[in-house]
């Protein structure tokens, strides 16, 4: 089926004027333009527009979007499954926010004491999963399940303060790398090595099994994989080739 602009954003639920933005950022363009001028859109741009569509609402910017799509090794049905593994992890989080705060509030209405490591068991549990569910399967098969466990049960065991620096280093760090980006510096400068020593640290925070090897084998996959990728890259695009430089180039 073949649908005008008007129509295709009636479909989707977008705005007119964000297809023709679309169209002049080369995201999407319409099939065919008629004599009318108008622009048609037929099935393969629908599902086109449907993948944009998803990667926006897990947060994916427009630049990084268009690589993914345009990328020849892009597979639709992967793709997909990755969403819904993202929109599950998601859910599995906002589940068990949900219960923190419940037990929160009958913990107020009763008087009672809740323990502080009760308080932040949530966060901890949102942030294995959120590691489990994106990157499990390369880390155990890279490192062995008896250490990756270790790992998760190190978060489990992290103390209130060891859980505020884990965030705040990963914060530090993502602004020390778009800045570093931003500035042109190399990854060999002092600032590039700084930068691996926080790394360093945010690793070690959550484990005791580090090794040179291991930061190296990471490194590589901050490039490799899409999901790290993205995370390091969804401000500026370079951040994740100068963390994986940074690191080769220190450790």
């Amino acid at each position: 089926m073949e649908y005008t602009i008007s129509q295709l954003s009636k479909l989707a639920g977008v705005t007119t004027r964000t297809l023709r933005w679309y169209d002049k950022i080369d995201l999407l363009k319409p099939s065919r333009i008629g004599d009318n001028n108008y622009r048609y859109y037929g099935s393969k741009e629908v599902d086109r527009l449907q993948d944009i569509l998803f990667y926006r609402a897990i947060g994916v910017e427009l630049a990084q979007i268009k690589e993914f799509l345009d990328a020849p090794s892009f597979n639709r049905l992967n793709s997909l499954k990755s969403h819904l593994n993202v929109l599950q992890e998601k859910q599995n989080q906002t589940e068990n926010l949900i219960k923190l705060v419940k037990d929160t509030i009958k913990a107020e209405e009763r008087n009672e004491i809740m323990l502080d490591e009760k308080k932040f068991e949530a966060f901890k549990q949102n942030l294995i999963d959120k590691n489990e569910n994106e990157y499990g399967n390369e880390i155990r098969s890279l490192y062995g399940n008896e250490s990756i466990n270790i790992s998760n049960q190190n978060i489990m065991n992290m103390t209130t303060d060891d859980y505020n620096e884990l965030e705040e280093l990963s914060n530090l760090i993502l602004e020390k790398l778009e800045n570093a980006v931003q500035n042109n510096t190399s990854p060999c400068s002092k600032e590039g090595k700084n930068i691996v020593d926080l790394h360093r640290k945010w690793l070690t925070i959550s484990s005791n099994q580090y090794s040179a090897e291991m930061h190296k084998g990471i490194a590589n996959l901050y490039v490799e994989d899409e999901r790290f990728k993205s995370y390091y890259d969804k401000n500026i695009s370079g951040c994740a080739n100068f963390l994986k430089s940074a690191i080769l180039n220190w450790v």
